[in-house]
């Protein structure tokens, strides 16, 4: 099952309670945090834990992968799609 910039909305959404957003107000290429959707360090790691669950990844320790990954909903994206290509389980 492909890993869609809509399934990563939604678990956003839905891990954060965002309540009054929908899929559809969050652009995939803005930023996550600071300017664009405004999340924190907390939302991050609870979305973190969310990925991991859901898709079986487990993200790197290091905190420029991090940054690069949880850049935006289309980074996030790709880069579960890169880790199920190519059958890691870590990134």
């Amino acid at each position: 099952m492909r890993v869609t910039e809509e399934d990563i909305k939604q678990l956003i959404i839905d891990v954060l309670q965002l309540e009054d957003i929908a899929p559809a107000d969050i652009d995939a290429q803005a930023p996550l945090f600071v300017e664009g959707l405004g999340l924190d360090s907390i939302d991050a790691l609870e979305l973190g834990v969310a990925l991991q669950k859901r898709y079986g990844i487990i993200l790197s320790a290091k905190a420029e992968e991090n940054r690069r990954h949880f850049a935006s909903v289309r980074a996030l994206a790709e880069m579960i799609e890169t880790v199920r290509k190519n059958g890691e389980q870590s990134q």
